[in-house]
């Protein structure tokens, strides 16, 4: 029977000592050789405290063989030494071994070699540390545990920096404090926790709250977390605050959607975009108006639509393209083809547009039409043949001629061709410059910016007078039964800011209901008259008296002021074209308004004049043709 105990000692892959009462070992078996070290002759008779480290573990070893003679058994696990004094993690497992008499005889001592697993949970915990190590350094990511209801377990130091709590004051808190009141009215985060254990995991992006009650645009992972018997443990929750991204994106949204906005508004130049084959992709309101198709008949369509046949026929489109990808742009005056069939003289700027990567995405296309400039290009050269080789008894005529054009040169020169397109492209850049710096700009160059705006809207302000001015020269007058008071009330609403911005007294007397003449010259005509007024004033409250009656078969109108008057040897210089009695700083103007209305009533058949004392306010009559039709008003 011994032997077979023996037998089954020596099988076992555990050691195995038998110790007597003072705990020296009286067997061991082969694994306790093979664990510690020793032969089986070196642990004959010695004291089982040469597992230990040093002479302090015999008292351990004392100690520990008290203990289980007052419980019968014992456990204890730590590091053993072997022979060669390597260490070995191991637990040794006491038991009380008693004679018949029931006497304590010795002890059977089990030792189990856990050196693998004791490897495994250090690794574990080393990697565990590293990781928590790792996530709690995280700066620029939120990343924190919830327990299975949602309450916060674990918080780093990106967490606190985004959202303002320290881990004491917000761990065993509901993830839900984050979240703005109308999300908690909705039951967001009960919904968010359901998705995340449904799906494995919830992402968005939306807002969140901090400590301090501030709201931030975050993008959020919410993660299920489940153990090995996939019983859900909780959830990850990282957190990455996406404000200034979201900032920026808006800015350039607004950035994007005001230029697009001056770009499809813009009338006086077709501007649309083309992909990089040279299909329409975009289309203003200039194109429009420009080519006669609307966005929805055009976009798609290859731009060669807008080319004569035999530009098609040489392949110019594409030329064109390939030129402005090689040399960044194409730019030149020709034919384009309306849709309507009619050409009209166009010039034309083809830019290649590339991304940030520099790869081509397509193009984009400019169009001016010089229609109204070829026309009078031509008219001024047909002019010049039909009179450069008359006599000299035409002369006299020829200067006349000369005299009456030479207005319409001068403006059609300088308007058409020098003038529109720099200003309009001067103020487009003053306008993207304050678009996208916006208040960044310093206070010095946002003044110099102004200034410069300003000096652009005089300048159109002149070229729409000259225009004006011109226009009165070339285009017949329509005569119409104009409603007097409403040519009264259309002029002032044309100049309400400025009647609202002195605090202008307006009296209006008239006796006359309809005339016969031209109703938007008539209006233009009162409206300058009106803004004259207003203009030269001194007092505080500007008094503008404004009459019509009728007066021996004529149509008498006058615009009376308290202004500051003029000069008798100035009266007769008032209706010259440019000419200013006053300087710009003093009183702004362009010197054109009160020529427009001479030209006016001329046009009309009738005359004007100016009765003024300095200081003591300014009236301008005018009359019409005694010939015009008139009606009482009702």
């Amino acid at each position: 029977m011994l032997t077979n105990c023996n037998l089954l000692l020596e099988s076992l892959s555990e050691a195995v000592f038998l110790l007597d009462r003072d705990g020296f070992i009286k067997y061991s078996n082969n694994a306790a050789c093979s664990i510690t070290g020793y032969a089986t002759d070196e642990l004959l008779n010695a004291p089982l405290s040469i597992l230990y480290f040093g002479d302090e573990d015999r008292t351990r070893t004392e100690y520990e063989l008290g203990v289980t003679q007052k419980k019968g058994r014992f456990v204890s696990e730590g590091w053993k030494r072997k022979k060669d004094g390597s260490k070995v993690w191991a637990s040794l497992n006491y038991s009380v071994a008693r004679g018949d008499n029931g006497e304590i005889e010795g002890y059977s001592c089990l030792l189990q070699d856990l050196s693998a697993r004791k490897k495994n949970e250090l690794d574990l915990k080393y990697s565990e540390e590293r990781f928590r190590l790792l996530v709690e350094g995280i700066k620029d990511y939120s990343i924190f545990m919830l327990d299975p209801d949602g309450y916060v377990v674990t918080w780093n130091e990106g967490a606190k920096r985004m959202k303002g709590y320290y881990a004491s004051e917000i761990i065993g808190k509901h993830f839900s404090i984050f979240y703005a009141a109308d999300d908690l009215n909705d039951n967001k985060a009960a919904r968010e926790l359901q998705t995340a254990i449904d799906n494995g995991k919830y992402e968005e992006e939306g807002w969140r709250v901090r400590k301090n009650g501030s709201m931030f645009w975050a993008n959020i992972v919410l993660t299920a977390l489940f153990n090995e018997q996939n019983k859900l443990i909780g959830f990850s929750k990282i957190t990455r605050d996406l404000t200034d991204r979201r900032e920026y994106e808006e800015v350039l949204r607004q950035s994007e959607e005001r230029y697009r906005l001056l770009v499809e508004q813009v009338t006086d130049y077709g501007i649309f975009m083309l992909d990089e084959k040279g299909r329409i992709v975009s289309w203003n309101e200039g194109a429009r108006r420009m080519k006669g198709y609307n966005a929805n008949e055009i976009i798609g369509k290859y731009f060669s639509i807008f080319y004569p046949e035999e530009d098609i026929i040489n392949g110019k489109p594409a030329h064109e393209l390939k030129v402005a990808m090689a040399e960044g742009k194409y730019e030149e005056e020709g034919w384009r083809l309306r849709k309507d069939g009619s050409r009209f003289w166009a010039n034309v700027v083809i830019t290649a547009v590339y991304n940030a990567a520099g790869t081509l995405v397509g193009f984009s296309k400019v169009t001016r039409d010089l229609s109204e400039r070829k026309a009078s290009e031509k008219m001024l050269r047909d002019s010049y043949d039909r009179y450069r080789n008359l006599a000299d008894e035409l002369k006299i005529t020829n200067r006349e001629l000369t005299l009456a054009n030479e207005e319409l040169e001068q403006f059609t020169s300088i308007v058409s061709h020098d003038l529109q397109e720099p200003v309009r492209t001067i103020k487009s850049f003053l306008q993207l410059i304050e678009m996208k710096w916006g208040e960044n700009i310093p206070a010095e160059p946002k003044i110099y910016i102004d200034k410069a705006t300003n000096a652009i809207d005089r300048m159109k302000e002149l070229i729409k007078n000259l225009l004006t001015y011109s226009q009165l020269t070339k285009e017949e007058i329509l005569l119409e039964d104009v409603n007097v008071s409403d040519v009264f009330s259309e002029a002032l609403q044309n100049v309400r800011t400025s009647i609202e911005a002195s605090n202008a007294e307006i009296i209006i007397e008239n006796e006359v209901g309809s005339i016969r003449g031209d109703r938007v010259q008539l209006v233009q005509l009162m409206q300058n008259l009106v803004s004259n007024a207003l203009k030269f004033t001194s007092n505080d409250t500007p008094k503008i008296r404004i009459r019509c009656t009728r007066e021996n078969g004529e149509v008498k109108f006058s615009v009376s002021d308290n202004g500051i008057g003029i000069a008798e040897g100035d009266l007769n210089k008032v209706f010259e074209i440019f000419r200013r009695l006053h300087t710009r700083k003093e009183y702004p103007g362009t010197g054109i308004g009160l020529a427009i209305c001479k030209k006016i009533v001329d046009r009309h058949g009738g005359r004007i004049w100016p009765e003024s004392k300095p200081g003591r306010g300014t009236t301008f009559y005018f009359t019409l043709n005694e010939g015009i039709s008139q009606r009482q008003p009702a």
